[in-house]
């Protein structure tokens, strides 16, 4: 697992991944052409689970899934 700090809707948030959806999430980010904590941002808006980590973890796999 590898955290990471982030700034989200004005207060700070880590988050815990594995490094292969860390890499996910790169890619998602620069495909998007938006910064990773934009893209965070926009998971966690979006979300429907309570879990941010989980939500990304999610959202990853659809990305994937859909064909990145």
């Amino acid at each position: 697992m590898e955290k990471r700090s982030f700034s989200i809707a004005g207060h700070r948030t880590s988050i815990a991944l594995e490094p292969d959806f860390w890499h996910g999430l790169e890619t998602m980010a620069a495909r998007r052409g938006l910064s990773l904590a934009g893209l965070v941002r926009d998971i966690d808006e979006t979300r429907e689970t309570p879990n941010l980590s989980s939500a990304i973890r999610l959202a990853v796999l659809k990305f994937y899934r859909d064909g990145g």
